[in-house]
């Protein structure tokens, strides 16, 4: 499982009473959950009018039930809703609803809020001056407070319509997509379960200060329409359901605690889904061998399954045997057709084994990695290893600037950019690259100091 982390700052779609702050996110990438992903979502992108090519799915590493856009065509998904769901069709509907949101041209929350409540509030705040200069200091606090519910009721009743809108958006999608749309009630029944063990009001007068619209009356609105639909009774894809299933074995046993994995996944359980989630269980809590003995169980079971195999030499290595990971991470990449994220693994473990002999190969693995998905931090950290390694100063000069452009250390780039450019071939495509990362550094760092 290729899975790493970048800390990037997000801001939610949806909550329930007021702006929460900007806060840092762990993005969890990996080839098998991303190649899913794209799998049971393409219809549905293709049935809202958009490119495939355009739209991307990045699961968050965050426990909470919960999915988002902010912004663009980027839907974001909590590994908590991956857990909740109890198939993969849930998650579809839950998907088409998120797509409702851009192809609505939903504004994202920061701006949404931010726009429309200090409208109101400077408006609110002249009131109080008018009743403050009347001689009243309370009918001036009380016109501000009466001002700030003003905005935030406007806030909630703008939200509940858009929120409305995107549930109809995404039961049209899944209708024309031939996706049978009890997914996304289902889920809808296990978000309205939530409001009942939370004792969230279900009145029509407590729904004045929710941002969206009763889980009920979603369910109300929506039943209709999909239900009617002759898409309603289309079967779920079983393959899809296979996969599904282990993707989340293996998210659970990456990001739930040791003792849960052993529960849900008990070694009593020979199921192809229970040896994943313990070989992630096994590895994370520092049982090697038992991480390899569960490893070895998956690629015994599916010897060119290219997903099994990856983690069998992702376990090596990070376990210290970097050169025993190397035979199964090369399968692994020839069977999944040169996957970014597992040839970044493969290339790593190349890397790893401080063989110079090795160093060619990583070389070919790492470029053609970055050449395919030029946004994985990692995948620039290795190329760059190899290069120092090489005494290739200018090369692993670029390699950082890319880096630091990735992750947004303006500075960084700027200076590693201008470095590589001393070294590099004047007008090769390297150099030109160089060049452009200088320049939309230097260019930032200019805008940050007029402003």
């Amino acid at each position: 499982m290729t899975i790493f982390r970048r800390v990037v700052a997000i801001m939610a779609f949806a909550c329930l009473f007021a702006v929460q702050p900007v806060r840092a996110q762990t993005i969890l990438r990996d080839a098998e959950t991303e190649a899913l992903f794209a799998d049971m979502t393409r219809p549905i992108i293709e049935a809202a009018g958009l490119s495939p090519k355009n739209v991307q799915v990045v699961v968050l590493q965050d426990p909470e039930i919960n999915a988002f856009v902010a912004g663009g065509q980027i839907v974001y998904i909590n590994s908590g809703l991956i857990e909740a769901a109890q198939n993969a069709n849930e998650v579809q509907g839950v998907f088409a609803h998120e797509l409702g949101h851009v192809v609505g041209g939903h504004a994202p929350l920061s701006g949404r809020m931010g726009k429309s409540a200090t409208g109101i509030t400077i408006a609110s705040l002249l009131l109080g001056a008018v009743a403050a200069a009347a001689g009243s200091g309370d009918a001036a606090m009380g016109a501000i407070m009466a001002g700030q519910r003003a905005a935030v009721g406007s806030y909630l009743a703008y939200s509940r319509t858009q929120e409305a809108s995107a549930d109809a958006a995404g039961a049209s999608f899944l209708n024309k997509a031939k996706v049978s749309g009890k997914g996304m009630l289902d889920f809808f029944k296990t978000l309205q379960n939530q409001e009942y063990r939370y004792a969230v009001p279900q009145d029509e007068e407590s729904s004045f200060n929710r941002s969206h619209p009763l889980t009920a009356d979603r369910i109300a609105a929506l039943t209709q329409t999909l239900q009617s639909s002759p898409a309603w009774g289309t079967p779920v894809d079983p393959d899809l359901e296979k996969r599904f299933e282990r993707v989340k074995a293996k998210l659970a046993g990456y990001v739930e605690p040791f003792n849960a994995v052993m529960r849900d996944y008990p070694p009593s359980d020979p199921s192809l889904t229970a040896h994943y989630a313990r070989a992630y269980a096994y590895h994370r809590a520092g049982y090697p061998a038992k991480a390899d003995a569960e490893a070895a169980a998956l690629v015994m079971s599916e010897p060119d399954n290219p997903y099994f195999l990856e983690v069998q030499g992702q376990i090596l290595m990070e376990a210290g045997n970097p050169q025993g990971a190397l035979d199964p991470l090369r399968k692994a990449v020839r069977l999944s057709d040169n996957s970014p994220l597992i040839a970044t693994t493969f290339g790593h473990a190349l890397v790893a084994t401080d063989d110079p002999a090795n160093l060619d190969e990583a070389e070919a693995v790492l470029r053609q990695a970055v050449g395919r998905d030029d946004s994985n931090p990692f995948a620039w950290v290795q190329l760059g290893t190899v290069y120092e390694r090489r005494g290739d100063i200018p090369h692993a000069a670029l390699a950082k600037a890319e880096l630091s452009n990735l992750t947004g250390d303006t500075q960084m780039a700027l200076v590693s950019a201008k470095r590589a450019m001393q070294g590099l071939p004047e007008d090769s495509a390297d150099w030109l690259r160089a060049q452009d990362i200088s320049m939309v550094s230097q260019n930032e760092l200019d805008d940050k100091k007029r402003h």
